[in-house]
């Protein structure tokens, strides 16, 4: 399956090391992790300037990251669908990736439920929608 997981999901996994966190460890073993610069962008500057990492803690974020997960370009979506550029990226990279599937914490996301044949599942859904897959 290839999977993009939201910035959201994806501070969590290092902020909380709870549940996200076992999710990225588990998707990254079994499935095919997508992510985007644009998504990658937002990850690094909201550790830093949100959550008081260093530039290089966050720096060795992306570096790992980077290593495990496949990285496309996209491009703008033709007509925007959400009022925060940061999900349409999300949305985009989703498409431009062929991904199965959108992990999110993200409210207005969650609410789309699919987009373009793509499903928007919160990280607690996962189990449940890895097995019926």
């Amino acid at each position: 399956m290839r999977i993009v997981f939201d910035t959201n999901v994806l501070i969590a996994a290092f902020i909380a090391r709870g549940v996200c966190h076992q999710l990225l460890e588990h998707c990254v073993s079994h499935h095919t992790l997508v992510t985007s610069e644009s998504i990658l962008n937002e990850l690094r500057e909201k550790l830093v300037d949100k959550f008081k990492y260093t530039p290089e803690t966050a720096e060795e974020v992306d570096k790992l990251l980077r290593s495990r997960m496949s990285i496309v370009a996209h491009a703008a979506l033709a007509s925007p669908v959400c009022r925060d550029a940061d999900d349409d990226n999300i949305l985009a990279t989703a498409v431009a990736g062929d991904a199965d599937c959108i992990l999110t914490g993200d409210k207005v996301l969650l609410v789309l439920k699919e987009f373009e044949g793509i499903d928007i599942i919160s990280p607690g859904e996962f189990q449940a929608y890895e097995t019926s897959r």
